[in-house]
């Protein structure tokens, strides 16, 4: 199983977060325990919400903002893509994401579907179609 744990920020929280070198430390810690266990495939953090653009699409026109966005409640601030064995593993490794001691941080866990998980719904050619572009990609990194 695949899930993708999304590290959530608020606009108040990402213009008060001082990163420091212990905060880089345990980041790169708990990083390093995720690769050494084989269960990270992938993680980044994200630049400021400053440099974000939304593209929005309404009654068939797009719009294009660009950020920081005033309204937004909370957006993602980095993630990680994990492949584990349950739901209940990919918990337990967001449990011992560190954080900073003040104010609140919260992860999201989403698992991540595959062409299969949409059964009967997706015709069986377009499945293989997904499978085919995933083998392709997974072949080139």
């Amino acid at each position: 199983m695949r899930y993708m744990m999304s590290i959530m920020s608020d606009p108040q929280a990402e213009a008060d977060t001082e990163m420091t070198p212990e905060i880089f430390q345990a980041m790169a810690d708990y990083n390093e325990e995720l690769v050494k266990a084989g269960v990270l495939l992938a993680g980044e953090g994200l630049a400021p919400s400053g440099e974000a653009t939304r593209v929005t699409f309404s009654d068939g026109r797009t719009s294009v903002t660009d950020g920081p966005f005033a309204e937004a409640k909370e957006f993602i601030a980095g993630y990680w893509i994990l492949q584990v064995s349950s739901h209940e593993e990919a918990v337990e490794w967001a449990r011992r994401c560190p954080h900073g001691g003040a104010g609140e941080t919260s992860l999201v866990l989403r698992r991540i579907m595959g062409a299969d998980d949409f059964g009967d719904e997706m015709p069986e050619e377009l499945k293989e179609r997904e499978r085919q572009m995933r083998a392709h990609n997974e072949h080139e990194a």
